[in-house]
């Protein structure tokens, strides 16, 4: 049985979890996500405790078990806390701002890269070469930041280029002169 679909997920004070049929409803302070779930998963609520059941063991309830589990964990955990990606530019003259709701990036191309960030997320400069992605939900603040990212990733000569907060990246000798 799924290791993941068996723990039980505890509702945090101040969340509303709503049950609708296959759709699932969930607000807190950061937001209100609702998302479509298979309706093979039973969703139990007693006691602020959510517990998934699957019917039997065939294979397709096997594998939207642990998966149903991690959305709903995910969408409780975003609207109470929220979710965080913080992304580094690094080469020199690499640089984002913020014109209103548009983030733009200068990182070595002919031309200025601009994202306009989905409704939900926030979008922060603290810096001219650090980028903060905030949001309740997970799935669009590591698609945002993965899209940001793929303008300029890390390349392993000399490191530059857009990297997430902590990532390391592998770098390998160059050419020798003579």
């Amino acid at each position: 049985m799924s290791r993941i679909g068996k723990k039980p997920i505890t509702i945090p004070e101040g969340v509303e979890v709503n049950i609708d049929g296959n759709v699932i409803t969930v607000k807190g302070k950061n937001g209100e996500l609702s998302r479509e779930v298979s309706p093979i998963i039973d969703i139990n609520i007693e006691d602020n405790v959510m517990t998934f059941t699957r019917p039997n063991e065939s294979k397709e309830s096997r594998t939207i078990h642990g998966t149903t589990r991690a959305i709903v964990n995910n969408m409780v955990e975003g609207v109470n806390d929220g979710f965080e990606k913080v992304l580094e530019l690094i080469g020199v003259g690499y640089r984002a701002q913020k014109q209103g709701n548009t983030l733009v990036v200068n990182v070595g191309l002919s031309h200025p890269v601009e994202f306009e960030p989905v409704e939900g997320l926030t979008v922060d400069v603290p810096s001219n070469t650090v980028i903060s992605i905030k949001g309740a939900n997970k799935e669009h603040v590591g698609a945002l930041a993965a899209s940001i990212r793929a303008v300029r990733p890390p390349e392993p000569y000399k490191g530059k280029g857009i990297r997430y907060r902590g990532e390391t990246v592998r770098r390998k000798e160059g050419k020798t002169g003579k």
